[in-house]
């Protein structure tokens, strides 16, 4: 992609993982677009931030942890952003931007990030105001408008969020929104064939900001994207992988690295440990750690063998290990039993349904009592 990509999100984790591969790529010889990035809420907190961005002399990656069981640690000055905007202070700026230039967009917008305000389900959205809509899809649809008022030139839309086939729900929403606006046919046509909606998956801790802006990040990272036709990639990078289904990588994620995250939480949790303990802390602790080697060994990896992807469980297992005793990485285990239910509801029970589904489920009595007493704290 040689265009203009508008990045909708100032986070760390966008720096060390978009912002980066954009740069890498780039300095690897490849034509690819600058990165203009745009922060959504308004918040006068990242205002700072956002200054920041667009500096000749860039912003500070710092790679910190374990490859192939080595210790690393390198820094990359990241070039690939030349350009900050509010779009609560640039709107008209931006608009301008993403009518012309824009080829394709990212964003990483929170766990809330989908949600609509009830104000951006007007007719009022389509209007041209100096005032932007409130939420981001509707920011988005606004920006489209005006875009295919310009005449409509194709655009990708590359989602970030943790959100299971993420493109396809923003553009329902995206969708949904411009009809409650009383968009016409031919609009809400154009967002189906002159707009391509990725699904993505994202991969990487990003533990620390660097003030106003960098960030320090484990060394490994994935960015899977859905392949479709007309879909490229928006850099060629060893991260960047184009898949014609990313459930696999989904399932792996989380029912390798997360349900290992559960699992040290309920063991937290029902040992009443200390109360800043680290992933890596824990972990140092023998008992703990063998029972998280046995549950991988004899439970996860049996489970994804059901469903044809042993090989690649082992594999992930591994790389997560190597992940969770990075020397230089503090996961703090509260943060991690934070929503704690849904979260065994998610990743450990979820895990039980979906290797029965196999129809040759291996025992797995340690992941079932951690579910069968999450039902029972909860109520059921």
């Amino acid at each position: 992609m040689t265009g203009r990509i508008i990045q909708f999100g100032t986070s760390r984790f966008l720096q060390a993982h978009v912002d980066l591969f954009v740069h890498e790529a780039r300095q690897a010889g490849e034509a690819v677009g600058l990165i203009t990035v745009v922060q959504v809420s308004g918040s006068p907190e990242r205002a700072g931030r956002v200054a920041a961005f667009g500096g000749p002399e860039g912003f500070p990656v710092v790679i910190r942890g374990l490859e192939a069981g080595q210790p690393v640690e390198r820094t990359v000055t990241v070039t690939s952003v030349d350009r900050g905007l509010s779009a609560e202070r640039d709107w008209q700026t931006l608009t301008d931007l993403f009518a012309g230039e824009a080829e394709a967009i990212v964003s990483n917008t929170g766990d809330a990030g989908y949600a609509v305000a009830p104000r951006d389900r007007t007719p009022d959205l389509l209007r041209a105001s100096a005032v932007p809509p409130t939420s981001f899809p509707g920011k988005l649809v606004a920006l489209l408008w005006r875009r295919w008022r310009a005449g409509g030139q194709p655009l990708v839309v590359l989602p970030c969020e943790l959100v299971s086939r993420n493109g396809r729900v923003l553009q329902g929403t995206v969708t949904a929104l411009a009809r409650d606006a009383e968009a016409p046919a031919d609009f809400v046509a154009w967002l189906r064939s002159g707009v391509i909606w990725a699904d993505t998956l994202v991969d990487r801790i990003v533990s620390e900001p660097i003030e106003p802006i960098g960030a320090v990040a484990e060394p490994y990272a994935l960015w899977a994207i859905g392949r479709q036709p007309g879909l490229e990639p928006p850099c060629r990078h060893a991260a960047v992988v184009m898949a014609d289904d990313l459930e696999p990588f989904e399932r792996l994620k989380l029912h390798v690295l997360n349900l290992g995250h559960t699992v040290l939480a309920d063991i937290w949790r029902s040992e009443a440990r200390a109360a800043d303990e680290t992933v890596r802390a824990i972990l140092a602790d023998p008992l703990v750690r063998e029972r998280l080697d046995g549950i991988y060994r004899r439970e996860v990896i049996p489970g994804f063998a059901a469903r044809g992807m042993g090989e690649e469980a082992v594999a992930y297992v591994a790389t997560t290990m190597e992940r969770f005793l990075n020397p230089y990485l503090d996961h703090r285990i509260a943060d991690i039993a934070q929503n704690h239910a849904v979260k065994v509801d998610r990743r450990v029970a979820a895990f039980l349904a979906w290797i029965a589904d196999a129809g040759k489920a291996p025992a797995a009595p340690t992941l079932e009592s951690i579910a069968a007493g999450n039902r029972s704290r909860s109520g059921e």
